[in-house]
């Protein structure tokens, strides 16, 4: 047999433990997804790839991997692509092409910022000229940047300083600073963990998150083909974890040691993040929205967003799976929850005023209400059940919450036994204020619930 003419080394920056970033990463590589597209044919039968998996734990080292060609693909959030993509076209001629999404969420949920649980700091105006930290460059630095400019201040009204998730995480345990500001998972992580509280989401912002996926443009005109198996292993994973999202939630805890928990509430059904590869218009306006929000505090170089997108690779893969891209394209849907509930009867039809039970050992069940979610919890604890966690959503911004960390709005006008939760203190109070009864904590709202 003749030896292999060539070996090429792709080196692909990953970022692990950021969860919405999974499925382009971490589940491709331990699935072995890519190799099972990777072209054999033509030009390719005599090549042999090796795949170098880098991991970072945020965007901007993977810039610098790809500025050095270590690295030839890698994926970050929204502002960390663009200055990726503003530093490659100020370059003489290498150029990265933002080539396809992960997950998002439309209004920029999954950033946030947390402050320590005792913390007597409720929402983003307690702040002024207290210590905050939050990883420069970051997309949770971006967010935080517009919610500064939103409230018509800038970064000298806060004490800001730059820390990596592993060092807010253990500055705000020791309370050393005030408040620390990040990407997913942490801001859901933290307070899972039992020593945040979050006071801010991105979602407030209303500006779109999602990370993605560059490529170098040298190397995706030299192999295509990679490119596009690439592209359809990410698409592999995200059905993978559709399929069964219990079983790689704790899949991805293996891989990653982010709690499966934090994983499913995620990207899990109406979870916090959608998987969808496709570079829909609105990213790409979003991309413009954020570099002026960069460019207006001199912190980036020009970039042309248009030239810099590619949907070359991402219709490529569509095309071959027998996929309607421009169908998924223009779609902003989520899968959601479903089914009926096991406790209250009756089919589950608002997903987004339902709730998530997670029993140890058994699993999820999903209740059509808050109310229904909570009695089921209690029901579960009576009889000796310990319940990992319990999901709600917020009835403002949709997006889900651990109900033990939720502000419950309890005893209103409105429907005999209704329980409405929001993950703002002051949303509370103002729903209780149009709709009256009381602004409740986790526990009242478990004693209001129905046995």
């Amino acid at each position: 047999m003749p030896a292999l003419a060539e070996v090429v080394t792709v080196g692909i920056g990953t970022q692990n433990t950021t969860t919405n970033t999974v499925t382009g990463g971490i589940v491709i590589k331990e699935l072995g997804l890519l190799e099972k597209f990777l072209p054999k044919t033509g030009k390719y039968k005599d090549i042999e790839f090796k795949i170098d998996w880098q991991n970072f734990t945020s965007g901007p080292p993977v810039t610098n991997g790809m500025v050095a060609n270590t690295l030839q693909i890698g994926m970050m959030g929204d502002y960390p692509l663009l200055v990726n993509g503003a530093i490659f076209q100020a370059m003489p001629k290498e150029r990265t092409r933002l080539i396809a999404m992960i997950a998002y969420n439309a209004d920029g949920a999954g950033n946030g910022l947390v402050v320590h649980k005792d913390s007597p700091l409720y929402e983003l105006g307690d702040l002024k000229g207290k210590k905050v930290s939050v990883p420069f460059g970051s997309a949770a630095h971006g967010m935080l940047l517009k919610a500064l400019e939103d409230k018509g201040w800038t970064s000298e009204d806060l004490v800001l300083s730059s820390q990596s998730p592993e060092v807010g995480t253990s500055s705000l345990q020791e309370k050393r600073i005030d408040g620390h500001a990040d990407f997913v998972p942490f801001a859901e992580l933290l307070p899972y963990r039992g020593f945040a509280r979050k006071i801010f989401d991105g979602s407030e912002t209303k500006v779109p998150t999602f990370h993605g996926v560059i490529v170098r443009e040298d190397f995706a005109k030299k192999y295509p083909e990679f490119v596009v198996a690439y592209i359809k292993a990410l698409m592999a994973a995200n059905d993978w974890l559709r399929k069964d999202p219990v079983a790689a939630a704790a899949k991805i805890e293996e891989w990653t040691r982010v709690e499966k928990e934090v994983a499913y509430m995620f990207l899990g059904p109406s979870g916090v993040h959608t998987l969808d590869p496709t570079l829909k218009p609105k990213w790409i306006e979003t991309v413009k929205y954020d570099h002026g929000v960069l460019d207006r505090m001199g912190r980036v170089k020009p970039l042309d967003a248009d030239a810099w997108v590619d949907e070359t690779y991402v219709r490529a893969a569509y095309k071959e799976l027998g996929r309607d891209y421009d169908a998924e394209k223009a779609s902003f849907a989520n899968y959601e929850i479903t089914g009926t509930d096991p406790l209250c009867g009756g089919t589950i039809d608002t997903p987004r005023q339902a709730g998530e039970v997670w029993i140890d050992g058994a699993g999820i069940s999903a209740y059509k209400s808050t109310a229904c979610a909570l009695s089921a919890v209690k029901q579960a604890m009576a009889a000796g059940k310990k319940v990992s966690v319990a999901f709600v959503f917020d009835r403002g911004t949709k997006i889900k919450l651990f109900a033990n960390t939720a502000f419950y709005a309890l005893d209103g006008k409105n429907a005999a036994g209704d329980i409405v939760p929001f993950l703002l203190k002051k949303d509370a109070e103002a729903y209780v204020a149009a709709h009256g009864g009381r602004v409740g904590l986790y526990a009242d709202a478990l004693a209001a619930a129905g046995s």
